[in-house]
C-alpha cells in the first residue's frame, strides 16, 4: 500500500516578493545569511509604522500610567505567545516535527497585526469607517495590509507603491479576512460595523498572494496557519493581559467579577459573543462557572490561611474577603502569577489539524473548554470596562477628534489639504479628479496618527484644551 506523499509546508513561490525589481542589488562580497522571512521581519521592525504603535492605546491611555500596555507592548506579547505556540507545535505535532513552522514568519505576523489600528483604537476605526463608507470603508486589518504593501517606504522603493516589498507568504500571514470590502455604502448592510476584509485597492495583490501560496490549488477559505497562530495568540493576550491592566487600574476585582457572574443581564450580554467566538452553543451557566472558577479560586487560595472554625465576627470576615480580592490589584507578584498560569493553560490547549492537500491551510485549533474560557475572559474585559461610563467618555471624544481631523483636511472650501505634510500634499494634488483616491489618502494620513498627535492636531484646529485624563471625576 502506497503511503501518501508528504507536501512541504513552504514552496519557492512563498519567498517571492511583490516586486523583485525593487530589490537593491547586494554586493558580491556581502552574503546575507538571513532567510527571506527574517529580512521581512527586520523591515517591519525598522519601519515608522511599527514605532508608532508605542503611541497608540491598547485599553487605557498610557498617560495614565507607565504600567498599562500600548499597541507596541501588546504586539510584543502577542509575538512571544505566537512563538511559543509555533515551537510547541514543532515539538509535538508529527507533521511539524519534520516540516517546521517558520518562527520568523509567525513573529512577523504577530508584530504586524495591529499596524493598521488608527488613533483611539476601535473608536477611531468606527469614525474613519463612517467617513469612508462611500469610498471603500475603513478597517484595521485591511489597513495593516495596505501599510505593509503600499504605504511604507524603503530604500529603492520611493515611488514603487509596494511598501516594504515583503514576500507573498509574509503578506499571507497578516491576511486575516478573505473578503473584499464593498466600495459603496449601498452594498453594505444598514448600520453595519466596519467590514472585516481588505480594500478594493489591494484586491489584485491578494489574488497574487493566494496564487503564490496555493500553488495551483483552490480553497474556499484562505487563512494560512501562521495567521491563525497570530490570531489565537492575540485572543490569549486580550483575555489575560487586558484583564491584568484592568485589575491594576482598579476597574475590576475578583469580587466584582463574582458579582457579575451572578448577574443574569451581564451573562445575557456576554454569552452570545462567547458562542460566536467558539462557533457553537454555549450556555450562560458555562460562562458563569468559568468566572467563578477563575476568580473564586483567587479568594479561596488566599483564605486558606484563615481558620474559619474560629468565631470571627461578620465585619472581620468581610474585611478578609475584601482584602484578599483587592490583593490581585495591589500585589504585582500575585497578579503576574495569575496571568502567567492562564497563558500557560491556554497554550496547552492548542493543536493542529493537518491539511494534506494544502499544508499552509492546516487548521490551528484550541480545545473547546479552553476556547470557551478564552472567549469568556476576553468579553468580560470588553463588557465590564469598554462599556463603562469612564471609557465611554474616551470613546466619544476619540470619535469626534478623528472625524474632526478628517473633515478639516477634506474641506474644499477651506483648502483643507494644505494641512497635510508636503509629501502627502503633493500626492493629493496628483490625484486630482479621483475622489476615491483622495479620500483614501486623507484616511491613510489620519489612521497613521498616534493618539497624542491626533489630540495635538485637533487642538490646534479647534483651540480647545488637550487634557488627556479620564480618571478625573466628571
Amino acid at each position: 500500500m502506497k503511503t501518501a506523499k508528504i507536501i512541504a509546508l513552504y514552496g519557492d513561490n512563498d519567498e517571492k516578493r511583490v516586486s523583485p525589481l525593487q530589490e537593491k542589488a547586494v554586493p558580491s562580497e556581502y552574503k546575507d545569511a538571513r532567510s527571506p522571512y527574517r529580512r521581512d521581519y527586520a523591515r517591519l521592525i525598522h519601519s515608522p509604522a511599527f514605532r508608532r504603535l508605542q503611541g497608540k492605546t491598547q485599553l487605557f491611555p498610557g498617560v495614565e500610567s507607565d504600567f498599562f500596555r500600548n499597541r507596541l507592548t501588546h504586539s510584543l506579547e502577542v509575538a512571544q505567545i505566537a512563538e511559543g505556540i509555533a515551537l510547541q507545535l514543532n515539538d509535538q505535532d508529527q507533521y511539524f516535527k519534520k516540516n517546521k513552522i517558520d518562527i520568523d514568519l509567525v513573529q512577523l505576523a504577530a508584530l504586524a497585526h495591529d499596524l493598521g489600528h488608527p488613533p483611539f483604537g476601535h473608536n477611531g476605526e468606527y469614525a474613519l469607517d463612517d467617513c469612508m463608507r462611500d469610498f471603500g470603508g475603513f478597517e484595521g486589518n485591511a489597513q495593516t495590509l495596505r501599510i505593509l504593501s503600499r504605504l511604507e517606504k524603503r530604500e529603492g522603493g520611493e515611488d514603487s507603491q509596494v511598501g516594504l516589498n515583503l514576500t507573498y507568504r509574509s503578506l499571507a500571514a497578516v491576511l486575516k479576512y478573505d473578503t473584499k470590502i464593498p466600495l459603496k455604502d449601498s452594498k453594505r448592510k444598514p448600520r453595519e460595523k466596519p467590514v472585516k476584509g481588505y480594500y478594493s485597492s489591494e484586491a489584485d495583490l491578494v489574488a497574487n498572494v493566494k496564487k503564490a501560496v496555493l500553488q495551483g490549488h483552490k480553497a474556499s477559505k484562505f487563512k494560512v496557519l501562521e495567521c491563525q497562530i497570530m490570531d489565537l495568540a492575540d485572543d490569549i493576550a486580550y483575555s489575560t493581559y487586558d484583564l491584568e491592566d484592568a485589575l491594576k487600574a482598579g476597574f475590576l476585582t475578583p469580587l466584582e467579577v463574582l458579582h457579575l457572574a451572578n448577574t443574569p443581564s451581564f451573562l445575557e450580554k456576554v454569552t452570545p459573543k462567547v458562542e460566536k467566538g467558539v462557533g457553537g452553543p454555549v450556555s450562560p451557566a458555562e460562562v458563569r462557572e468559568i468566572y467563578i472558577e477563575t476568580f473564586g479560586s483567587v479568594v479561596r487560595d488566599k483564605l486558606q490561611s484563615v481558620d474559619l472554625s474560629k468565631p470571627l465576627d461578620m465585619v472581620s470576615r468581610i474585611s478578609e474577603i475584601y482584602s484578599t480580592s483587592k490583593a490581585l490589584s495591589c500585589n504585582g507578584r500575585l497578579r503576574t502569577s495569575f496571568t502567567s498560569q492562564l497563558v500557560a493553560e491556554f497554550m496547552s490547549g492548542v493543536s493542529a489539524v493537518y491539511n494534506g492537500k494544502i499544508p499552509a491551510l492546516s487548521e490551528i485549533v484550541l480545545a473547546r473548554p479552553t476556547r470557551i474560557k478564552v472567549e469568556a475572559l476576553k468579553h468580560l474585559a470588553y463588557e465590564a470596562l469598554i462599556m463603562s461610563p469612564r471609557l465611554k467618555l474616551v470613546e466619544y471624544r476619540g470619535r469626534d477628534i478623528v472625524k474632526g481631523i478628517f473633515k478639516a483636511i477634506d474641506s474644499r472650501e477651506r483648502a483643507g489639504h494644505l494641512l497635510l505634510p508636503d509629501d502627502w500634499r503633493e500626492t493629493y494634488m496628483e490625484q486630482q479628479g479621483d475622489e476615491v483616491a483622495r479620500k483614501r489618502l486623507i484616511c491613510d494620513f489620519v489612521a497613521g496618527m498616534t493618539d497624542r498627535y491626533a489630540v495635538e492636531f485637533y487642538s490646534r484646529l479647534s483651540s480647545v484644551d488637550n487634557g488627556l485624563s479620564f480618571f478625573k471625576p466628571m
